[in-house]
């Protein structure tokens, strides 16, 4: 069987297992393309589709979204009119659909992912999985049950230096980790141009439903998710409690959701994840250490470094005489060597990445769907990730710690 007879196969393999109100309907594509819909085409859809294009095999089919300049937007970006329609039913109904990406605001993911799901295609969703615990647990019944075919858009899960990084971790190279630090810290106010006239403020809440409680998980949600999805990976367990503070300290613009964040989440066996978000000051930028017991890693956007902790000695007896440091007279116990931060190169991992991680994610899933095995980025790890940022952006603004519901049986 040559390649094009075994992409043929399998598609029209799980094109056959039964799609609620498709089956067997499906119109035949070429034997090795696979026709995309995507519900949500704005800025993160739109990204997706731009990495899309560049996988082999793949044709965006369909798009929806009930801001209708995204249609035109849609078309520049691929090239040719693509058809669109502002009800996903609609668009879930097409018969010449065999992937779904959802990328639509997150109070609506579980909406439409779980109608994506019913279809019985491979459904591709940006995170955060859900919105509320329950939409968290309801999404991850459906996406983890015998068939489907699930993947969060976590990214991250598939950067080479992360990966590199967390497998020397995991091999031991720093020690048993036991902290995780993360920041991403930002200098600009996170919200978008609204067309104008906007008669009751309805764009202004669609186009900037991040800044908005009802519609937004916040900075730990839309931000922090993708820390807490690699302390997961790290310490290989959810957090079992979270807690921390918010404020609006400088975007006093009508804004219900903080413009700064600081979130706890405890671990099993005392580790802990603390997570810093600011919009005001983007020092320090997207950054994620990981603490051990012999070294720590630090990973960026872009690469992984690894620093040591210094050999251990026996510490002579203090005999009580009288030190003088910058100045100041103390006792011999007191010394500010070693306290001072490293200022050392590090050893930084010789990963070269190739491509951006959102276009390894969707070239995986893509690999995914035509096999008919499960992603890396599979319905557990997008749980673990969402359920942690909703009860955490719950404990911000009541600024005391909750409990994290486990893993669902």
């Amino acid at each position: 069987m040559n390649r094009r007879e075994m992409l043929g196969g399998a598609s029209a393999a799980w094109l056959a297992m039964g799609m609620d109100g498709v089956r067997g309907l499906a119109e035949p594509a070429k034997a090795d393309e696979l026709r995309v819909g995507v519900i949500g085409p704005g800025s993160r859809g739109q990204e997706l589709i731009r990495h899309l294009l560049h996988v082999p095999g793949v044709r965006i089919a369909a798009v929806c979204d009930i801001y209708e300049p995204r249609y035109a937007q849609v078309n520049r970006l691929v090239g040719t009119e693509v058809p669109h329609t502002k009800e996903y039913r609609e668009l879930l109904e097409r018969k010449d659909l065999d992937v779904i990406y959802v990328a639509t605001p997150i109070s609506l993911h579980a909406e439409h992912v779980l109608a994506a799901l019913k279809t019985g295609r491979p459904v591709y969703g940006e995170k955060a999985m859900g919105f509320t615990p329950e939409e968290c647990r309801e999404i991850y019944t459906a996406a983890a049950a015998p068939g489907a075919l699930f993947q969060i858009g976590h990214q991250y899960r598939y950067a080479p230096w992360v990966r590199a990084a967390i497998a020397e971790v995991k091999k031991g190279k720093i020690g048993e980790p036991t902290h995780v630090y993360a920041y991403w810290h930002r200098n600009n106010d996170w919200r978008r141009p609204v067309p104008s006239p906007d008669p009751g403020g309805r764009l202004e809440h669609l186009i900037n439903w991040r800044l908005y409680r009802d519609t937004s998980g916040g900075l730990v949600t839309e931000l922090g998710s993708h820390h807490i999805d690699i302390a997961n990976w790290v310490f290989e367990a959810i957090p079992e409690r979270a807690t921390g503070m918010t404020s609006i300290v400088r975007y006093h613009d009508g804004r219900t959701v903080g413009d700064n964040v600081q979130a706890v989440f405890s671990y099993p066996g005392g580790r802990r994840l603390m997570f810093s978000s600011l919009t005001d000051n983007a020092e320090v930028g997207n950054e994620l250490w990981i603490y051990g017991t012999e070294g720590s890693v630090a990973i960026t956007i872009e690469d992984s470094t690894f620093y040591y902790e210094p050999k251990t000695h026996p510490k002579p007896a203090v005999t009580g005489k009288e030190v003088v440091t910058h100045g100041i007279t103390t006792g011999a116990s007191y010394s500010t060597k070693g306290e001072m931060p490293y200022r050392g190169p590090g050893e930084k991992l010789a990963v070269t990445a190739t491509e951006d991680p959102t276009l390894t994610a969707c070239r995986a899933f893509i690999d995914c769907v035509r096999a008919r095995r499960q992603p890396l980025a599979n319905a557990r790890v997008g749980y673990g990730s969402a359920i942690a940022a909703t009860i955490a952006n719950r404990a911000v603004y009541e600024e005391q710690g909750i409990a994290v519901p486990a893993l669902p049986a």
